[in-house]
Formats: C-alpha cells, sequence, structure tokens
C-alpha cells in the first residue's frame, strides 16, 4: 500500500498515511485533529543491484565504437 506525506495548514506539521491509490484524494485530517491539510509532492528512491547490468560500453558488448 503505498504511503502518502500531507501537511497540516493549521499547526504545519507534516504527516504520513498508509492508504490505497483509490484513497489517494480523499481528505487526511492531522494527527492533531485539523481537516485543513494538503498532500505533498514526494519522490520514490528506487534501489537495485548494477550486478544484472551489463558491462563494456553502450551496447553492453564492447562492440561501439
Amino acid at each position: 500500500m503505498p504511503t502518502y506525506a500531507y501537511r497540516c495548514r493549521d499547526c504545519t506539521g507534516t504527516f504520513e498515511l498508509q492508504r490505497p491509490m483509490a484513497e489517494s484524494a480523499a481528505p487526511a485530517p492531522c494527527p492533531e485533529g485539523h481537516t485543513d491539510t494538503v498532500k505533498l509532492l514526494t519522490t520514490v528512491a528506487l534501489t537495485g543491484s548494477a550486478a544484472s547490468a551489463p558491462s563494456g560500453g553502450c551496447c553492453g558488448g564492447g562492440c561501439c565504437g
């Protein structure tokens, strides 16, 4: 389930909620009970191993240039 970040306009606190994508636009009250919140834009960090990536240049076999 995705995690969404929000900021409260009343207390200026930030908080996160895990909710289904279908509910991403639904109102999200802050933990202090305020209802004037806005969803923040966040980035997703993808991690992985480069061990499976080809080596040897742009085509993987050293045949370029």
